[in-house]
């Protein structure tokens, strides 16, 4: 089915990396890769993905094939079609995981991968039982780019202990990618749109994750992103956001800001405060 030099070889190494189960080590957790994880996919006045178009395009040079993971929507196959559509214009084909009749070898066969949003349990539990969590992981480990939107972000910490989403399913664990060392929240409130009182009632919930784990949060405002390439992170869009540590008041972050200092994190999970 694909065409790449080596993907028979490709298919078999991530079959025997998936045969371990995936153990999140807290202190080992670092940014690799080439990673954009997006707060949200659609801006007020634009279509989806069009404010974060030119960043996409100068993650998605020189790829060829995107692994679409749609698992946390409602209606994979419109999502898949609506990105794809989206995606046209940067001249990159664009495969289903859900549709493919081997997500592991159409993740093989891929040179990004881009997890999309709607209910972080839905998606996560849809990884853990096709492979995916693991083989995702690994596959960004070595240099693939990730492109993870609202849930997909959710799915790029350790955890999606910080999603705003109900549990609608049951995953195995919470576990996830950890392919940043702390934790994002996207859909933060802004406080010229929602208004303070959006921005506090997101607060108290984000200190309950605090007092349990001694976790960085970046709560991560509509048109927001955080770019994560090798060893640097930066935040990029027309929006910022804030970052929640334990025991510390709020700090604001803008458009451009370094944030390279979080994939220094040693996260401490099931800590609750003394």
């Amino acid at each position: 089915m694909y065409d790449r030099p080596g993907c028979g070889t490709a298919v078999r190494a991530l079959r025997d990396r998936n045969a371990e189960v995936l153990r999140v080590c807290p202190g080992e957790a670092r940014g690799v890769g080439d990673l954009m994880l997006l707060s949200n996919s659609f801006s007020p006045g634009q279509g989806p993905l069009e404010h974060a178009m030119d960043a996409l395009a100068a993650l998605l040079a020189g790829c060829r094939r995107v692994l679409f993971v749609p698992y946390a929507g409602s209606d994979p196959d419109a999502y898949t079609d609506a990105m794809r559509d989206v995606l046209a214009v940067l001249e990159v084909q664009v495969t289903a995981a859900h549709r493919a009749p081997d997500p592991i070898e159409a993740l093989a066969g891929a040179d990004a991968v881009f997890v999309g949003g709607g209910n972080s349990f839905r998606l996560l539990r849809a990884v853990q039982r096709n492979g995916l969590l693991p083989a995702i992981r690994n596959r960004v480990q070595t240099g693939m780019p990730y492109l993870g939107v609202s849930a997909g972000a959710n799915l790029a910490c350790p955890s999606i202990r910080t999603t705003n989403d109900m549990p609608i399913v049951q995953p195995a664990s919470l576990t996830a990618l950890a392919l940043i060392p702390f934790q994002v929240n996207p859909h933060y409130p802004a406080a010229l749109r929602d208004g303070a009182s959006a921005i506090e009632a997101r607060d108290a919930r984000l200190r309950e994750f605090l007092e349990e784990n001694d976790v960085p949060v970046l709560g991560l405002c509509e048109g927001a992103w955080l770019h994560v390439h090798g060893t640097q992170a930066h935040i990029g869009g027309t929006a910022g956001g804030r970052i929640l540590t334990r025991g510390n008041e709020p700090r604001a972050v803008h458009p451009g800001d370094n944030l390279t200092a979080l994939l220094d994190t040693h996260p401490r999970y099931d800590s609750p405060a003394p």
